[in-house]
């Protein structure tokens, strides 16, 4: 009988381990996701901040050139 209890408890708390490893994997994946996004959100803000500098560059010759 001791026996029986002991594999059901085991067999119970094998498939905790497992959930939490599952569970895991799952916010891992979020993370992975969410770096991702940052990424492209840093690079399309670098972009956005380059074209910005071409911008004022280009105002700033064009200033410069009317004013000669």
């Amino acid at each position: 009988m001791k026996r029986i209890v002991f594999l059901i408890a085991a067999a119970a708390l094998s498939g905790c381990g497992a959930e939490t490893a599952g569970t895991a994997a799952t916010a891992a994946a979020l993370k992975k996701q969410e770096l991702e996004q940052g990424k492209k959100t840093m690079e399309q803000a670098k972009q956005k901040i380059g074209q910005a500098m071409e911008q004022l560059q280009q105002s700033q010759q064009a200033r410069e050139g009317a004013a000669q």
